[in-house]
């Protein structure tokens, strides 16, 4: 029996110094913080697609679809998009007596006419598809040659 009793008594010792060894539990209440960072850099970007039309100046062209631009922009201000003229909004031809041909484009459902107009947008857009179309009045008169122009599409977020 007395060994029994020694037993217990050495397990209750050694019980005891387990959960001294341990370390101590937080007080109640005490609280710590993890701060957490990250960004998003600002990313404009348009496809253009040209649609390889044709436009016919002798009889004029109305609202004839001449490409298609999808637009993304993650800026949550919105974006602007600028539809530029490399001929101040004119078709110009190299053939002698040739006149330049002014034209008027619209950009989904926005006219102008010129050397470039604006589109803004009030928030992001992703994969918004827009249409370009291009309006040229008649000119019976038109000398022979080929007329061209170039519209470049750029994007920038506010």
């Amino acid at each position: 029996m007395i060994r029994i009793a020694a037993a217990a008594a050495a397990t209750v010792l050694f019980s005891g110094a387990l959960f001294a060894a341990a370390p101590a539990f937080a007080a109640a209440g005490a609280s710590g913080t993890i701060q957490l960072n990250s960004s998003v850099a600002q990313t404009c970007t348009v496809a253009v697609t040209d649609a390889g039309a044709t436009l016919n100046i002798l009889s004029g062209s109305s609202n004839v679809a001449v490409g298609s631009v999808v637009e993304n922009c993650n800026d949550g201000a919105g974006y602007t998009i600028t539809v530029a003229s490399a001929n101040n909004g004119t078709l110009k031809s190299s053939a002698t007596g040739a006149q330049a041909v002014s034209y008027t484009t619209s950009y989904d459902g926005t006219n102008g006419s010129g050397a470039s107009f604006a589109v803004t947008r009030s928030s992001a857009q992703f994969n918004k598809t827009s249409n370009v179309s291009v309006t040229v009045p008649a000119n019976a008169q038109a000398i022979a040659g080929s007329y061209a122009d170039t519209l470049t599409i750029t994007i920038a977020g506010k």
